[in-house]
């Protein structure tokens, strides 16, 4: 199965294994869903190659 149904007010959760090192973006079939927040960026642990590991964050960003 790779489809999930929610009802309205509903929720879910999903569990998988990340075995991929990187940053992945991951969004529905319907594009203006993006627009409205609708995605999500999954960040699965450093690999060893520079499209595989993620920079620090600036000293003097902000925190949430």
């Amino acid at each position: 199965m790779n489809t999930i149904g929610v009802p309205v007010g509903g929720w879910a959760a999903i569990r998988f294994v990340a075995d991929n090192p990187g940053v992945w973006f991951m969004h529905c079939h319907l594009e203006v869903h993006m627009t409205w927040g609708l995605g999500v960026v999954l960040i699965v642990k450093n690999g060893q190659g520079p499209m595989e590991t993620l920079p620090h964050p600036p000293a003097d960003m902000p925190r949430c």
